[in-house]
């Protein structure tokens, strides 16, 4: 049987809460070193790279929600130390998980006007492209710390989609 699109979504929350404490258990495993140090990537570290990843998902649920979000910069740092980051992403990862398990499918198709982080304009976007934007920009972010991780003693852990439906 195919999945609905809301199927879809709610097994992308769990793909994502899965990646997501995947990728944090390796990262655990880092000498603070290791975690803060500069590195060739957008946000230049992995800590700011996460700390971004919890920050989004919290605009764009904001944005879902219809609730002002509060933030003016996509670097902004939220959580300052690994430990209060770890346990900010689990609740993050939850209030997503609650969230895509309480819409009604038709909502997928409903539109979703709000302004851009700076205010400068306004958007609208249909709730399914909000969540694609969602955990499309997770995947991408992940990577990137997939990659500074490589970059370290530690392994980086398989995150492919294929692994967690073979462990659900």
């Amino acid at each position: 049987m195919t999945p609905s699109l809301l199927e879809h979504y709610q097994s992308f929350a769990r793909y994502n809460a899965w990646a997501n404490r995947r990728i944090y258990a390796a990262c655990e495993e880092l000498p603070e070193a290791e975690y803060q140090k500069p590195r060739r990537a957008f946000f230049k570290t992995i800590h700011n790279t996460l700390n971004h990843l919890v920050l989004v998902d919290r605009l764009y649920a904001a944005r879902l929600l219809g609730r002002p979000h509060g933030f003016t910069a996509l670097d902004e740092e939220l959580y300052a130390d690994f430990a209060s980051l770890k346990a900010a992403r689990v609740e993050e990862d939850k209030a997503i998980l609650s969230l895509v398990d309480d819409l009604k499918a038709e909502r997928l198709g409903a539109t979703v006007t709000y302004r851009t982080i700076k205010g400068e304009r306004e958007r609208s976007d249909r709730v399914a492209d909000i969540l694609t934007m969602l955990f499309n920009h997770q995947t991408h972010h992940r990577g990137q710390v997939h990659d500074m991780l490589s970059q370290t003693e530690v392994a980086p852990p398989s995150l492919d989609y294929v692994y967690f439906i073979s462990e659900v």
